[in-house]
């Protein structure tokens, strides 16, 4: 039984259709992943499934309702009880969230199931998010009219760190902020695009030669874009690709051959040669 993530939203659609498509909806077929997107709409108590009111102390937008969202959670909970699993960590997407990165990502995976909730309008009402939300995380310093995509991005870059969600480990460790570094530039056919030609050494076959220029170029590209992770990736040990300096050989002393080498204690024991005292004088 694979990772489960539900979605919490007003445009349950929206969300479903991207999960089921592509990379994610043929994991999810093969049963590596689990998703569920939810109508909050759907827990409305009032005949016209309202969701949301004018905000106390006024001010411009709509603010969503705590009781729809907060019956739409517990539904949820129940149906992941029922299959067995822990209770699902929420997460609401919000401005005001911490933001999110791959650090969050790899966390999040470890966990076996996800609930996402998403605002709309001008928020959400905050006594929900005290009452259930574990953390909340925001993808970006900038607004969006919804949490639909913010939630999208996190579901994705959480369920792609599945296993069998990608073809091989390899896939997502060599990309861009595993380890703090740029993924390097990339290439395929053909050799030359109008007038543009790949780099030699990617066609030289030999597999050092092409590690050690993809590492280059990953440490260039972080340095020259991304300062803030480049010193990240500095304090935490990285390195910095400067030709490390080789260490000096000892060498190894010969052993004596025992046929030709006397034991101390005969070398002493035997009387010195003549003249040896007046040579020593």
């Amino acid at each position: 039984m694979g990772m489960r993530v539900d979605i919490a939203t007003l445009f349950p659609e929206m969300c479903q259709q991207v999960l089921d498509t592509s990379i994610l909806g043929r994991a999810a077929q093969r049963g590596y992943i689990e998703t569920h997107c939810h109508q909050i709409r759907d827990y409305t108590l009032n005949r016209q499934k309202q969701t949301d009111d004018y905000p106390y102390g006024g001010g411009c937008g709509m603010v969503m309702y705590a009781q729809p969202i907060a019956d739409c959670i517990r539904a949820i909970q129940a149906e992941v009880a029922a299959q067995g699993r822990p209770a699902p960590h929420i997460v609401f997407l919000t401005a005001g969230g911490a933001r999110y990165s791959e650090e969050h990502a790899r966390r999040l995976a470890g966990y076996d199931s996800l609930l996402l909730v998403c605002g709309h309008y001008e928020g959400i009402d905050e006594r929900v998010i005290e009452a259930f939300a574990d953390e909340e995380l925001s993808i970006g310093d900038y607004i969006l009219t919804g949490g639909e995509l913010a939630s999208l991005v996190v579901a994705d870059s959480v369920l792609r760190l599945q296993p069998g969600v990608l073809a091989e480990q390899k896939g997502y460790e060599e990309e861009s902020y595993w380890n703090d570094l740029l993924e390097y530039p990339q290439y395929t056919r053909p050799e030359v695009w109008e007038g543009r030609a790949v780099p030699p050494v990617l066609l030289s076959g030999n597999h050092k030669a092409v590690d050690d220029w993809r590492g280059e170029q990953s440490r260039e590209r972080t340095k020259l874009r991304r300062p803030d992770l480049w010193e990240k990736y500095l304090a935490a040990g990285g390195w910095d690709g400067t030709p490390k300096p080789e260490k000096p050989r000892r060498r190894r002393k010969k052993k004596p051959d025992p046929e030709t080498a006397q034991p101390a204690a005969e070398s002493a024991a035997q009387p010195p040669e003549a003249g040896a005292d007046a040579q020593n004088c």
